[in-house]
């Protein structure tokens, strides 16, 4: 990782060591390390020397300068960790405020794009790749890090290691999803592409796995090469999963856990766009007005 100059030495390998004895996760990481640069580029010196006031008016300038409310937040996060935890000195915080952010409704797939968009991943890498995403409801970080060995066929599961949170979790492996994974496994071993015990999905060199950057892109790609509007993202199969799944009416807690929610509430924000269910509610006042046509016809 890469300090700004204006962190001395001896400050730069405090603040990692205390990142890596606390084990906080590669990318949360370097989104540390990028928040104190951008920090040190305004101040114009070391963030030891910095004031209350000094860090009040960086956040003003963040907002001044466009940044969205997550980029705020990830940016406070990485300066309550430099003043909290390596140069414990938290009342310099007392004037940073967290933003609140826009909560929005995730872009669903229906079943009809779904199968258009698989169908138009003609690769078998892509194609099983997506189709994990979609028939798992995997994260991307967590698809590209699969290996062939957490490919569980005997109890159909999908064993995902080290997910969001630093979490261990099986997921759900379907009939279809295993003939996909098959079908790609077949054919990158008849084009020499994967190690028995390596990678599900390799990069262009197999000791490294395929990357979420490199996946994101074609799935990009993909939807638009389907003709499909939306904007679609790899974590738009994950959302689609679960409206799916909730539509189909399998109980939400079940979905939380497949999912890998640590809270209800997370999964319960599918409840929202799942409108098939929204279409089976009666509304009170159809069925006011039907209770009436009843006792119409009753008087006939």
């Amino acid at each position: 990782m890469n300090f700004s100059t204006y962190f001395n030495p001896e400050l730069s390998q405090h603040f990692t060591e205390d990142m890596v004895i606390r084990n906080l996760t590669a990318k949360t990481q370097i989104d540390y390390v990028r928040a104190l640069n951008r920090l040190c580029e305004y101040l114009k010196h070391s963030p030891e020397d910095a004031t209350r006031e000094k860090l009040r008016e960086f956040q003003l300038f963040l907002v001044e300068d466009g940044a969205t409310g997550t980029t705020i937040n990830c940016i406070l996060s990485g300066l309550r960790f430099l003043y909290n935890v390596t140069l414990d000195k938290p009342q310099l915080l007392t004037k940073l405020i967290t933003v609140s952010v826009a909560r929005k409704l995730p872009i669903i797939l229906s079943l009809e794009e779904i199968k258009l968009f698989l169908a138009t991943a003609a690769h078998p890498k892509y194609h099983a790749a997506f189709s994990v995403a979609y028939g798992a409801g995997l994260r991307v970080s967590e698809v590209v890090s699969l290996k062939v060995s957490d490919i569980d066929s005997e109890r159909m599961v999908l064993r995902v290691e080290q997910g969001k949170g630093s979490r261990d979790r099986y997921a759900m492996l379907s009939p279809a999803l295993l003939d996909h994974l098959r079908h790609w496994w077949l054919f990158a071993n008849k084009h020499g592409q994967m190690h028995r015990e390596g990678w599900l999905f390799p990069g262009l060199n197999p000791i490294n796995h395929m990357t979420s950057r490199q996946l994101a892109r074609v799935c990009t790609t993909t939807a638009k090469d389907a003709g499909i509007n939306k904007k679609v993202s790899m974590h738009t199969l994950r959302h689609s999963f679960a409206t799916h799944l909730l539509e189909a009416h399998v109980d939400i807690r079940v979905i939380q856990v497949l999912l890998g929610h640590a809270k209800l509430g997370t999964t319960a924000l599918y409840a929202q766009v799942a409108t098939n269910l929204l279409r089976e509610v009666i509304s009170p006042l159809d069925a006011l007005e039907n209770k009436d046509k009843t006792k119409d016809k009753d008087k006939s």
